[in-house]
Formats: structure tokens, sequence, C-alpha cells
């Protein structure tokens, strides 16, 4: 581990809006982040994988009625968001170190108002199916913890996962209503929806001419 990594390691043990192993409330924030984390019982909105909490920030400050959760496992990516979030002074927003299979740890069933997978890796192996953040496994732990006619949101610029996607739900292996899509997001009805939010990683891909997928729904 270089020195940098360790330095910012020790600074994420002391911060507030960052959830970890080895702090008081790690295995205690189930059903009570507004009292450990957050100032207030608003909904809670999740962003799955979120690196360095581009989006997560930027969802927290277009809707500051909504609590925001980043979620990673890379504590050096974390460390950045949760700096940025404590030096402007960002309250709806807070991060959780820990990996997606195991969010219903953190979470009571029917906690979350919406949850966005934001450029996920494509685990374009056949035999990594199971790892794609849009498999059937990980969408049953979002069903349980979305509310009653809460959103699932994803964005990609990966065509193959997209279309691995929306074939789960179109063979019925998820029940879902209110689907919407698009592959093309910034030429489409849905454009508003991006909330002019865009990640170093949709940058990125947009200037190598990748069209941004969208699509969401909620689960029957």
């Amino acid at each position: 581990m270089t020195r940098q990594k360790k330095r910012r390691f020790e600074e994420n043990k002391l911060r507030p809006n960052l959830v970890e192993s080895g702090k008081d409330f790690y295995d205690e924030i189930k059903g009570k982040w507004h009292l450990k984390v957050f100032t207030d019982q608003q909904p809670i909105v999740l962003e799955l994988g979120c690196g360095k909490g581009e989006y997560t920030l930027g969802l927290a400050q277009a809707f500051p009625n909504r609590n925001h959760i980043g979620v990673d496992i890379k504590g050096d990516r974390l460390w950045v968001g949760s700096g940025i979030a404590l030096r402007e002074g960002i309250q709806n927003a807070a991060f959780l170190r820990t990996q997606i299979q195991f969010l219903e740890h953190f979470f009571k069933k029917g906690e979350i108002e919406e949850i966005w997978v934001t450029f996920p890796d494509p685990r374009p192996k056949e035999k990594d199916d199971k790892r794609r953040l849009t498999a059937p496994r990980f969408l049953a732990i979002y069903q349980n913890l979305l509310k009653p006619d809460g959103w699932l949101k994803f964005k990609t610029d990966n065509t193959e996962l997209f279309n691995y996607t929306l074939e789960l739900i179109n063979k019925n292996r998820i029940s879902v209503k209110n689907l919407a899509f698009t592959h093309d997001l910034y030429d489409s009805e849905y454009v508003f929806e991006h909330y002019e939010i865009k990640t170093k990683y949709e940058r990125k891909f947009a200037a190598l001419g990748e069209t941004i997928k969208y699509l969401k729904f909620q689960f029957q």
C-alpha cells in the first residue's frame, strides 16, 4: 500500500459521512441512517459503484430534500467524494464502503426510495454474468430494499450490458412495470433525467463516440 493510500485510509476513519468497517455505528446503521449519519429523515437514494462520488454529490445538490448515499468498496475513491462533501457542506450526501452483495446488512426492507446503477463494470465474459450489477441476484436485492413503487435507474455506455439487462426483463426473469429506456440518452425524451450530471467516465465514453444508454423501471 502506498503512503498516500495509507494516509487516506487513516483520514477515512475520522470522517462522519463515511460508513466503513471498524467504526462504532458500522454494525448498527441499518434503519438508522437518519440518526447516525444524516440530520433528518429524508428519503434515501443509493448510487451503486459510485467511485469518487461525482454522481452521488451531483444528485445531492440537485435534490436537497433527499439523502444520498454512494456505495463502493474502494476506500481511496470514497476518500475523494466524502472529502468534497465535507468541504462543501453537502450534508445530504454520505458514503458506504462495502460490496454490493452485502447491501441488506446496511438497509432495511423498503428503506430505499431510488437506486442508481451508473456505469458499472460490464463483466463481458459469460462466466462473469452473475457479477454484473444488473444480474438477477442483484436485482432481487434491490427489489427487497426499494420502497413500493421505488425506481431503479441504470446508465451505461456498454451496449452488451444494456441489452443483457433488457433481455432479462423481456424474458420475464424479473417482473417490472413502467419500463422506459433509450439507447441514446442525450437524443431522447429522457435527457432531462441526467440533471446535467456527468461523471469522468461518462465524459470519456461520450468523447469516444459512445452513446449513453439509460433505463428505469419499478418492480411489480
